[in-house]
C-alpha cells in the first residue's frame, strides 16, 4: 500500500483544457473527468453564481506526494484567474503498482 495525494478540482468546463494541460505539465498523466457538475462555492459571491450552473467539470487525479508542489504551482494561477476550487488530500492506494514519473 502507498500513500498518495488525491487532487479534486471543480472548474468551469471552459477552463477544463487549461487544467488538464497543467496536470500533464506537472507529470500527472492519468485523471478522470465528470462533466455537467452543479456546484456552489463556500463564499457567496458573483463568481459562485457561475459555479451553480451545470457547465462545470469535476476532475480527480492522483500523484506521489513529491509531485504536489508542482501541481499546485500550475493549478493555482488558473483557479485564481478563472475561478474554481481544488482540494488535495492524503489517501492510500491499495493496488501495488510502480509509478512512472
Amino acid at each position: 500500500m502507498n500513500i498518495v495525494k488525491k487532487i479534486e478540482i471543480i472548474v468551469n468546463s471552459v477552463e477544463l483544457p487549461k487544467i488538464l494541460d497543467s496536470l500533464e505539465h506537472s507529470g500527472i498523466h492519468g485523471h478522470a473527468v465528470i462533466r455537467n457538475v452543479s456546484a456552489k462555492g463556500l463564499r457567496e459571491t458573483n463568481e459562485d453564481l457561475d459555479m451553480m450552473l451545470d457547465d462545470n467539470a469535476y476532475i480527480i487525479a492522483f500523484c506521489m506526494p513529491e509531485q504536489i508542489e508542482s501541481v499546485v504551482g500550475h493549478i493555482r494561477p488558473i483557479l485564481n484567474k478563472f475561478g474554481g476550487t481544488c482540494y488535495v488530500s492524503d489517501v492510500m492506494e491499495i493496488r501495488s503498482v510502480k509509478c512512472i514519473a
